[in-house]
């Protein structure tokens, strides 16, 4: 009889260590609106959110994902790092990494988003602006060069008339 308790023990004592590294390493948490729930006012958190029902108000969820589901229905603006679209959305839109309109999606409002990608069958109403940092540096730069070289150029012409002028 102390061999097997012994045996248990051991089953025991390694079936928690084992449990607890699972529950630590899955730090992937998500809300979800139902179909049958009714939101009307300011939605706010930490972690990701799957809609399946209806919001009406703000989401500002501005590290985590937005999921609006194919019964999904929100009339808010959203603020999330990422929003996915399988639903209805009418508001605006600001994504500080990506935003995702699947084939049955539609989106009425204005984007912000750094990366966008619209599936064929998706509805998208509204202006798009597509951000990235490294894209504003390289089009001040050239929109700049341009200039400064016109710039150049018609302080050299004088110069050169006056040269002439003065020969």
């Amino acid at each position: 009889m102390l061999q097997p308790s012994d045996s248990q023990k051991s089953q025991f004592s390694s079936s928690p260590n084992q449990s607890q590294p699972r529950a630590v390493s899955v730090p992937v948490e998500q809300a979800t609106i139902g179909r049958s729930l009714v939101i009307k006012g300011e939605v706010s958190g930490s972690e990701s959110l799957y809609v399946d029902g209806k919001i009406e108000g703000t989401v500002n969820l501005g590290d985590s994902r937005v999921t609006i589901g194919r019964n999904g229905s929100v009339a808010a603006n959203i603020t999330a790092r990422e929003v996915v679209i399988l639903g209805k959305v009418q508001g605006n839109i600001q994504c500080s990494d990506r935003l995702d309109i699947r084939g049955e999606g539609s989106l009425t409002g204005d984007v912000i988003t750094q990366r966008i990608s619209v599936e064929d069958g998706a509805i998208l109403k509204g202006s798009v602006q597509v951000r990235a940092a490294d894209q504003k540096h390289v089009q001040s730069q050239s929109k700049s060069a341009p200039v400064e070289s016109a710039k150049s150029a018609a302080t050299e012409q004088p110069k050169a008339a006056a040269a002439v002028a003065g020969a």
